[in-house]
């Protein structure tokens, strides 16, 4: 296997499992040389790019990029969430993104403030999509499970566990009794949207000192890849086709987030560009990776499977 001598521009996308047999995409995968497996998952994929003492703070470090004032305090993501019940408990079926405006998300966390009150605890809304919690110092927090590794999933399995994890439990449970409630999921049933019936928590901790990175830049519009990015004094620049074909090795392009279809539609022509004119290290979200060169295209008896 042939490893990278140069950092080339590396291609962070989604999962191989979604990509069609027939996706123009692996036809560069069928002439780069494979390397070893890198990080699974989206947690994991940051991770491999930056480096943060301990688990990642995903609630401090979003609520420093959006608000600026997370300083030496520990912050939890507290994200609307979309729980559907079935025969065998509940499924997380979506977090975050689900269409709220600012004033529909300040009216869904107004009866729920009161319950974080009571347990020291100061809910706030940090835009209408993301929530974050401000939890005393003196709070242990128990493993909270990121959404990735939640979504579809029976809700009930990644609950916080332990004695720690009981209050959160009993607080959760009063949150989604409350939003059950709350008149505005009616509404948002009638205009055919999900309801906002629970928050997920998670991404726990303080901000950190310090972040690291190898990276020379990033593109991608991800909330938590720009938070680390600015923590790290990297230049972070907005998705877009000019900006994708204007890339140089040494950064990372953000299309993890992206359905295939929109990669071989959207995304793919820029691809090409980049493939002719310098190396690609393409990593997927599930640990798969290739490194294609220009001249690869020349490889032309490898044209058959991956």
């Amino acid at each position: 296997m042939t490893q990278p001598s140069v950092s080339p521009l590396e291609l962070w996308l989604p999962d191989l499992r979604r990509f069609d047999p027939a996706h123009p995409l692996l036809a560069l995968l069928r002439r780069a040389d494979p390397l070893p497996a890198g990080p699974r998952g989206y947690l994991a994929g940051l991770v491999g790019h930056f480096d943060v003492a301990g688990d990642l703070p995903a609630g401090a470090l979003t609520r420093e990029l959006i608000v600026g004032d997370a300083g030496t305090g520990h912050w939890l993501c507290a994200d609307p969430a979309w729980v559907q019940p079935d025969l065998n408990g509940a499924r997380l079926l979506a977090c975050g993104q689900l269409q709220l405006d600012l004033e529909e998300a300040l009216a869904l966390a107004e009866p729920l403030r009161a319950v974080f009150d009571d347990a020291g605890m100061t809910l706030e809304v940090s835009s209408p999509d993301r929530w974050h919690v401000r939890v005393p110092d003196d709070v242990s927090f128990p493993a909270f499970a990121a959404p990735e590794q939640a979504l579809g999933e029976d809700l009930y399995e990644h609950l916080p566990e332990g004695p720690d994890g009981r209050r959160w439990r009993v607080l959760m449970n009063e949150v989604q009794v409350l939003l059950h409630q709350h008149p505005l999921n009616a509404e948002r049933r009638e205009r055919g949207l999900p309801p906002i019936n629970s928050l997920w928590l998670w991404g726990g901790g303080r901000l950190p000192e310090t972040v690291g990175s190898r990276l020379g830049g990033a593109i991608g519009d991800d909330l938590l890849l720009r938070a680390l990015a600015q923590r790290a004094g990297l230049s972070m620049t907005p998705r877009s086709v000019a900006a994708v074909e204007a890339a140089t090795r040494g950064w990372l392009v953000d299309l993890q987030d992206l359905p295939a279809d929109e990669v071989a539609g959207q995304w793919w022509p820029s691809i090409q560009v980049l493939a002719q004119k310098q190396p690609l290290l393409l990593s997927f979200s599930s640990g798969e990776r290739w490194l294609h060169r220009p001249w690869h295209r020349l490889r032309l008896w490898r044209r058959g499977g991956r």
